[in-house]
């Protein structure tokens, strides 16, 4: 093919970038396209959310056309080239499946991710776990970041007993922001608030949900709820606007128990 269709997309890369191409593509640098290659990425999330086969082939092509701009900036710049990236990768899937490509006996997905964190943590010559934790990218969204460092604390033993205690955290760290409040304590109430946000996160470890995930949703389910709300009190003739709480409150809870509101 499969290889023939990739270097007609290599080829039309090259020649965008040329002097006879396209002079914004010709301005982009590795820098310029992270908002791109970043807003690629959530497009192609968002089809897999709504299951739009049609739309995940047309954003993963996305997605790859911004791995193939970066080769070819990094091609330019005689850094590396397609060829290194996918040679790469080739290599480190084989190198990372021991139990496939070699003779590694496994039994069970959880032994496949502990050997796979062990070579991982060779390869990168992390010496001990503090430089496993400080190898998760700062810039990843905070809740992603949180679960990451949090898991791989995990790997070591470093976590809660059981759910209990998590529930019993995450009402000690609310008790101390309560009191940071209390005090008007700006910086302490910036602390304390990111101890709940991250026991929060710790707990959607236990519940064996993601975080970032799970709050996506619930920012969706927001959204329809408050369309809702907007168009009954239309219906009503009134102005959300100039609607008191109370009435809002009442809304909201018809909102709630709308028949199209599929997550409740």
């Amino acid at each position: 093919m499969e290889n023939g269709r990739l270097e007609r997309l290599l080829n039309i890369m090259e020649i965008l970038r040329s002097m006879e191409g396209c002079p914004w593509d010709r301005e982009q640098t590795h820098q310029s396209l992270k908002k791109y290659f970043i807003e690629e990425t959530y497009e192609y999330l968002e089809a897999v959310d709504l299951d739009d086969k049609g739309k995940m082939c047309e954003e993963l092509g996305d997605v790859l056309l911004q791995v193939v701009f970066h080769a070819q900036i990094a091609k330019e710049n005689g850094d590396f080239s397609m060829e290194d990236v996918i040679n790469g990768v080739c290599d480190k899937m084989i190198h990372r499946h021991p139990h496939v490509f070699g003779n590694v006996n496994v039994k069970t997905s959880g032994e496949v991710l502990r050997n796979w964190e062990e070579i991982k943590k060779k390869e990168k010559g992390n010496k001990n776990q503090t430089s496993v934790l400080k190898d998760v990218p700062a810039n990843l969204p905070a809740l992603m970041r949180s679960y990451k460092v949090q898991q791989k604390a995990a790997q070591i033993g470093f976590d809660w007993d059981n759910t209990e205690d998590v529930f019993a955290k995450i009402r000690e760290e609310i008790d101390e922001l309560e009191e940071e409040f209390k005090k008007s304590d700006k910086k302490g109430i910036e602390d304390e608030l990111g101890d709940v946000l991250f026991s929060i996160v710790n707990l959607s470890r236990f519940l064996k949900v993601h975080p970032e995930l799970t709050l996506s949703q619930s920012t969706d389910k927001f959204i329809r709820r408050f369309e809702i709300v907007e168009q009954k009190a239309s219906e009503l003739g009134r102005n959300i606007n100039e609607m008191t709480l109370l009435e809002l409150d009442v809304l909201w809870k018809e909102a709630k128990m709308h028949k199209y509101n599929k997550n409740g």
